[in-house]
């Protein structure tokens, strides 16, 4: 049977012989003694050596960051970390690390360079164990929820959000891009299946360099039939609840790891979220110091006084219709699309962004041409509104944001395993 250190403080252990798998976290040699802590997945556990064990001399050759295999008894000490102790009875080395480069105080870029090693750090691995709670949580929800997983193509002909953010490659002499949406794709798809979602990567030219802005970051997208935006903002509201709540069930260690005060994460499982409209966005942005008129689009810095405040998501709803791409239905005054962003507090904003999907032929015809886009690059999609067209609404969730507010990360990067950005491919 494999033990993790963790099984160390869930059973009687005490006295008992056990067998780890670990790195060594940092390490402490002495004359007669030498201390080192174990580092697995689930944890840290001191170990000791005694210069009469018969592993003495091999212990001694351990450094930093190598890989081993240690049989010993627990034994119980308040003084160590986690109030248990191996004494070590055998050591297996996997193999002795190289002077390890990480130190600490150490520049993010540095990290960022080093992020194949920096993965390693219990910070990092918390992140990871949330994050990988928060995919599991978007996947459970949707499937007791009655949605079908589908996937769609990540090689596209044509733009979803607008042609200055693709990503272009040479597809067999013809022009092709990286996908920023599953979108177009799901509204196709939805006439057969109804409710369907997807979990997958999506790809954006920006140039952006803001704390929350990635070119390659994962997208959970949802499609429904005979749906109304009320709809969608209903299904939205209930998802973040969803995996927020298994958050705080399943990773307490971690969220205590990295100083996260729970309180707020418990307001979001707990309390209605706000609706707002844009003109009261506007004007709760004027109130907190920005001068902003109707019509201003709303970026990270303005999200950020905006939510800085606030002690749950807020929907923002009803943006005029120039603000939004062609797809979005325009509400009965022509004058607003039907469309929400979900901003998380705490100066986070936007993680999600949905709405009600056009139905109409030529609606969607007037709206591709003020757009500045070509109908024959859209054919396909047109053809929906010809053959049967049925109201439907849907909505995007920006993952990796997702996790950056759940952990109050200072930037995105951190809750990616290898973050993409304008200036970093590597490693």
């Amino acid at each position: 049977m494999d033990y993790y250190i963790k099984d160390i403080k869930k059973d009687n252990f005490e006295g008992k012989e056990i067998e780890l798998n670990g790195f060594i976290n940092n390490i402490r040699k002495g004359k007669n003694n030498t201390f080192f802590m174990l580092r697995d997945p689930t944890g840290i556990i001191q170990c000791v050596s005694h210069s009469a064990d018969k592993n003495f001399e091999e212990v001694n050759k351990i450094t930093r960051e190598s890989s081993v295999n240690v049989t010993g008894i627990i034994k119980r000490d308040e003084r160590a970390e986690g109030g248990y102790e191996i004494s070590i009875k055998d050591i297996k080395v996997y193999s002795i690390a190289e002077p390890f480069p990480l130190k600490k105080g150490h520049k993010k870029v540095f990290l960022f360079d080093e992020r194949h090693l920096w993965l390693r750090s219990p910070k990092m691995t918390a992140i990871m164990k949330i994050r990988s709670t928060v995919f599991s949580s978007i996947h459970e929800f949707f499937s007791e929820n009655g949605f079908y997983e589908i996937q769609a193509p990540s090689f596209v002909g044509g733009s979803v959000e607008g042609g200055a953010t693709l990503f272009e490659t040479n597809y067999f002499n013809k022009k092709a891009y990286l996908t920023q949406s599953w979108q177009l794709y799901a509204e196709a798809m939805v006439n057969s299946l109804w409710k369907i979602y997807t979990v997958a990567p999506s790809f954006r030219a920006e140039k952006s360099r803001t704390w929350r802005h990635l070119t390659e970051f994962w997208h959970a997208e949802a499609e429904m039939a005979f749906k109304t935006n009320e709809d969608a903002i209903d299904l939205e509201e209930k998802l973040i609840k969803y995996v927020v709540k298994n958050v705080l069930i399943k990773n307490p260690d971690e969220l205590k790891l990295l100083k996260r005060d729970t309180t707020m994460l418990e307001n979001v499982v707990n309390k209605p979220f706000l609706r707002m409209k844009y003109e009261e966005i506007i004007d709760l942005a004027n109130k907190n110091g920005l001068k902003l008129e109707y019509g201003a689009d709303l970026g990270a810095d303005e999200e950020r006084v905006i939510t800085s405040k606030l002690d749950v998501p807020v929907f923002s709803i009803d943006y005029p219709i120039e603000l939004k791409p062609f797809y979005h239905k325009p509400a009965v005054d022509g004058k607003h699309v039907l469309c929400n962003d979900l901003l998380a507090p705490e100066g986070y904003g936007e993680i999600i962004g949905g709405g009600q999907r056009v139905d109409d032929k030529e609606t969607l015809l007037n709206r591709l041409k003020k757009d500045g886009l070509d109908g024959k690059d859209y054919e396909w999609y047109i053809d929906l509104r010809r053959y049967g067209a049925i109201p439907h609404s849907g909505f995007g969730v920006g993952v990796d944001r997702l996790v950056m507010w759940i952990c109050k990360l200072p930037h995105i990067m951190y809750a990616v395993p290898f973050p993409r950005t304008p200036r970093r491919l590597n490693p």
